[in-house]
This record gives C-alpha cells, structure tokens and sequence, in this order.
C-alpha cells in the first residue's frame, strides 16, 4: 500500500513536470533539490517529508489540495497539525463553538495572514490556529488577558488561585473597576478579575454598564473552574510560538493591512432580533445599527481589495438588507447565555462571504 502511494505522488509530480514543460534539471533548478533525488520520488523510490512537498507545490505554483488532487487535504492536514488542548477560556457572548461545524466547512483551504477585528471568546482563532495572524478587540481588558496569558501565564495561574467563591468576595472584586486604584492594577491582577468574574458571574455574561463597569451579579455555582491552567498553559504555548499580533481598537482600523491572500472572519455584537434581546453591553457604548452600516461598509472594501471575509450575524431583516449583494447562508446557532432561561437554544443566524 505505501509504495502504491509513494508511485502515484512520484507519478503525479512527473504529470505536472509535464505539464508545466519542464525537465528535471529544470524542476531541480526550481526546487533547489538534486536532479537525481527528483528522479528517485518520481519513481516512488523516495517518500519526501511534508516540507519537501510543499516546495514541489511552490514550485507549480499551486496547493497541496491541487497536488493530491483532494480539495479536503489541507483542511485536513491542518486538523491532524492542531493542538486539541487550545480551546476557548471564557465564556462569551456570541461565542462560535457552536458553529465551528458550520464554518469550518467555509473556511478558505490557503490563508496567508487570519484576521479577527472582534476577537471575543476566540473560538475560531483557537480552533483553526493559523500561524499568521492579526488579532483585536474593543474591549481592553479581554486583550489584556490574551497579552497576559502569552506572556506571563504562570504568575496568572498562580494569581488565580487566590480567589474566592463566595458573594461577598466576588462584589469586592467587581467593585474594582468603580475605585480610582483600578488603574494601578497590575496587567495580572486586571487579568485574573477577569477571568475569576466569567467564572463566578451569572451565566458567565461579561457584562459592563455605561460607565464601562461590569455589572453582572454573582452567580452561585458550587464547583466554579476557576483555573483552567492545562488550557491556559496550552493557549499561551499557541500564543508564543506563532506569528499572533493582538490590538486593541476599532473594528475598520485593524483589518486595514489585510491584503489578497489574507482572510477575515467578522464577529460582530449581533444585530437584536427584539428590543428585549438587545445586548451590546461588552464594552461601554455598544454597537448600533450605525456601527453595522459601517462594518458593512468595511466588508464592501475588503471585497474591493480582493480580501475574502466570512461575517456572522442574526438573521433579522435589517443584516439580510445590509448584506444584500454578498452570499447568505443561513444556520442554527445554539446558545447558552441568556438572562431568560427559556430564551437559551437554538436561534436562526447567517453567514456572510464574498467567495
């Protein structure tokens, strides 16, 4: 069975030598490998190493889905490359777990840099893990924590483990950000409120008031899990070792380096379905239909640029009118962060892209 491998990818790189019109001198040339080694993988007589055959795709300029003639195979690949511990921290609003296995299938098999202008829980980030990307958030006390985490996740861990899990500490806490000390905190003290407040709070709802303070009441689990420290020693392993830029500012500025090849998947506070559903309250200000005109705007850029971009919102008649022009698709979301209880499962929300 292997040789049947190695013979028909030896066979398929002489097809495209072929086709291409070149000799294996000249194949060598482009490649930089030895004339005589080529010869040998065509013949199936050598099984190359994965960073060998993407130079044999480089150099006919194609993917390795192309290569293998199997649309799925980088996708694949870079599932088998993924670390499974690099998951999600926090509980967020609008959080994408629950559609990773409808936009995965979306996803564009070549992307040179990631971008993600409204970063929130990273589900996507974290599940597709790119080696490029470029990274943002409005609300700077959840950068914060990504920053922390890259940086100095051990004196985290070590912060967290301090806290509490009763009423009276947890509103100690909370009150924090309504004190004038609040900005001498250190980036961990700020980042380990963070984290202890999604993990105490109700329903894990980042919630802040028009004064920027958070304002979600304590939420009386039993056995909250405080300290994650496999995940988050696993997160700021991904967060090191790859090429991740992470900013804090608005939504347009930070895709404005987003060039062909690039890829931006759109996040957005969702556009409410009724008044009573209106949550926009993750960062002081919120995000109004003005804001969603201007990100449609953004979009229509992008698309101008050649940039390919995925948006997700809710499938009200106000998002299908706004993004009339691009491909909708329509799914069902679960969700879980409700203030209404009756109100959590499963909702209608749309994908947007231009490709």
């Amino acid at each position: 069975m292997k040789e049947k491998v190695l013979c028909d990818f030896g066979e398929r790189i002489r097809q495209l030598r072929k086709k291409n019109d070149l000799s294996q001198e000249q194949l060598a040339e482009k490649t930089g490998f030895h004339r005589t080694y080529i010869g040998m993988v065509e013949r199936g007589e050598r099984n190359p190493a994965l960073v060998n055959i993407k130079v044999f795709a480089d150099s006919f300029d194609i993917s390795l889905s192309v290569l293998f003639n199997d649309k799925s195979f980088e996708k694949r690949l870079r599932v088998a490359k993924k670390n499974k511990l690099v998951m999600p921290f926090l509980k967020w609003v609008g959080g994408k777990r629950q559609l990773i296995t409808e936009i995965e299938p979306l996803l564009p098999s070549r992307i040179s840099t990631y971008y993600e202008p409204f970063l929130g829980g990273g589900a996507i980030l974290l599940h597709m893990q790119p080696k490029k990307a470029v990274i943002n958030d409005y609300n700077s006390e959840l950068i914060n924590v990504y920053e922390t985490i890259r940086d100095d996740v051990d004196a985290l861990i070590e912060h967290l483990a301090i806290h509490e899990n009763n009423s009276e500490y947890f509103y100690r806490i909370r009150a924090l950000d309504r004190q004038e000390g609040f900005v001498e905190l250190t980036k961990i003290e700020r980042a380990s409120r963070v984290i202890y407040l999604n993990k105490t709070c109700f329903n894990g709802l980042y919630r802040v008031n028009s004064s920027g303070e958070f304002n979600t009441p304590f939420g009386r689990y039993k056995n909250p899990n405080i300290i994650n420290e496999t995940v988050l020693q696993a997160v700021s392993n991904y967060l090191q070792n790859n090429d991740i830029v992470l900013r804090n500012g608005d939504f347009e500025e930070a895709v404005k380096g987003a060039r062909k090849g690039s890829f931006v998947y759109l996040d957005p506070p969702y556009d409410p379905v009724s008044k009573s559903s209106n949550f926009t309250g993750y960062v002081q200000g919120g995000f109004g239909d003005d804001e969603q005109v201007r990100l449609r705007d953004t979009c229509i850029n992008l698309n101008k640029r050649g940039v390919n971009f995925l948006l997700s919102n809710s499938a009200t008649a106000f998002m299908k009118e706004l993004y009339k022009d691009f491909e909708i698709i329509e799914v069902g979301a679960s969700r879980s962060i409700n203030s209404v209880g009756s109100k959590r499962g499963e909702v209608k929300e749309i994908l947007v892209r231009n490709y």
